[in-house]
C-alpha cells in the first residue's frame, strides 16, 4: 500500500479522494489544513488517522509515502520540493508551477532525491488519449491541432461584483491559461513536443489576470490553434487534422467520445467512455511507477511539464501577466 497525505481540502481533492479510493494500492493516511478544525473535518469525512497543520511536519513523517498537492498554484514548487527533500513522492495538481523556473527546481529535487513526480493531468492518461495516440498516424501528416476549452466560471460573477476569488487572485498563480487553457496544451505538448514560435493574446482583468484567451503555434510542418476561456462557454469539440482525415474529440479536458474522420467518408469510432472517475487513471499510473521503482511518468513526464509551462510563461510574457511569483527568480 501507498500511505497518502493530502494538502487541500476544497473539491478537487475531495474528488481526487473518491476516485483514489479504487485504486488498489492506495491508502490515505493524513490530510494537512493550517485550520486544525479544518483539518479533523476532511479528516473525519475521509477516515484518515492523521490530521497536520504543520507541514514541515508532515513532510517528515514516516507514516506517509506520497503527497497530493491541491494547493493554489502559487504554493506547489515551495510544497513539493519541500516533501520530496524528505524521500516523499508528489502528485502535484496542474499547472505544476507558476513558472518553468519553479518547475526545474521540481523536477531537479526530484531527480536529487530519486523521488517520483508527476504532474496531475488527468486528461492525458485517460483510455480515449491512449487510443488517439495509437490511431494518430492513421490521418496522415498532422497540419493542424485544435483545442478548444471554456467554461464560465462560477466565481466570475463574484468578480463583478467585487469579490476577487483564488480564481482569479494573480497572488496563487491564477487565471484562464493555468486554470483550464493548460489542458488544451498538455495534451498538444504530449503528441507533439515543443512548438518553435507562440503567439498569445488575451483579455487581462483588472485583478492581474487574464479571463480568456487564445494562441497560435508553430512547428516545422504543422500549426496549432487553442482557445480558452473562464468568462464564456462553448462546446466546441477540439480536432486533430491530417492529409488524410481528422481525430474529432469531444472534450479535450476529460475526452472520452473521440472519432477518425476519413477524407472518403469513412468514420471510425474511437470513443472510450469511462468506466472509472476521471483522476483514477492519473492515480492508478502514479501508484503503478512507485510500485515499479519508476521516477518519471513516460506520458505526463518532466519534460512534457516543463515544455507546457514553458508555453505558458510565454503567453503570460505576451498577455503582459506577472505574478508575484515570477518576482522571485
Amino acid at each position: 500500500m501507498i500511505r497518502f497525505g493530502t494538502i487541500g481540502t476544497n473539491w478537487i481533492t475531495d474528488a481526487f479522494l473518491q476516485a483514489a479510493r479504487e485504486v488498489p494500492g492506495f491508502a490515505l493516511a493524513a490530510v494537512y489544513s493550517r485550520s486544525r478544525e479544518t483539518a479533523e473535518a476532511f479528516a473525519a469525512k475521509h477516515e484518515a488517522a492523521l490530521v497536520f497543520t504543520d507541514m514541515e511536519s508532515m513532510a517528515a513523517s514516516k507514516e506517509i509515502d506520497a503527497v497530493y498537492i491541491a494547493s493554489p498554484n502559487s504554493l506547489h514548487a515551495e510544497q513539493a520540493v519541500l516533501f520530496m527533500k524528505h524521500g516523499k513522492h508528489v502528485l502535484c495538481e496542474k499547472p505544476l508551477a507558476s513558472n518553468e523556473a519553479e518547475a526545474r527546481l521540481m523536477t531537479e529535487a526530484a531527480k536529487e532525491n530519486g523521488v517520483l513526480l508527476m504532474e496531475a493531468v488527468k486528461s492525458t492518461l485517460l483510455p480515449a488519449f491512449g487510443l488517439i495516440r495509437e490511431n494518430l498516424h492513421k490521418i496522415g501528416p498532422v497540419r493542424r491541432y485544435f483545442a478548444s476549452y471554456c467554461q464560465y466560471s462560477s466565481r466570475y460573477d463574484a468578480y463583478k461584483q467585487g469579490t476577487i476569488l483564488n480564481a482569479f487572485n494573480p497572488a496563487f498563480s491564477n487565471g484562464a491559461l493555468m486554470d483550464i487553457g493548460v489542458y488544451c496544451l498538455y495534451p498538444l505538448v504530449v503528441l507533439f513536443g515543443k512548438p518553435d514560435t507562440v503567439k498569445a493574446s488575451g483579455l487581462v482583468l483588472q485583478s492581474g489576470v487574464d479571463g480568456e484567451g487564445s494562441m497560435v503555434m508553430q512547428y516545422p510542418e504543422m500549426d496549432a490553434v487553442v482557445m480558452y476561456s473562464k468568462i464564456t462557454d462553448s462546446a466546441l469539440p477540439s480536432e486533430i487534422q491530417g492529409e488524410n482525415g481528422s481525430i474529432r474529440i469531444d472534450r479535450i479536458h476529460t475526452p472520452e467520445k473521440v472519432e477518425l474522420r476519413y477524407r472518403n467518408g469513412e468514420v471510425e469510432d474511437l470513443t472510450s467512455l469511462l468506466q472509472r472517475p476521471a483522476m483514477y487513471y492519473e492515480t492508478a499510473e502514479f501508484i503503478r511507477l512507485i510500485q515499479m521503482g519508476e521516477r518519471e511518468s513516460a506520458v505526463n513526464s518532466h519534460q512534457a511539464s516543463l515544455i507546457t509551462v514553458g508555453i505558458m510563461d510565454e503567453a503570460r510574457k505576451q498577455m503582459g501577466i506577472v505574478y508575484p511569483a515570477d518576482r522571485k527568480r
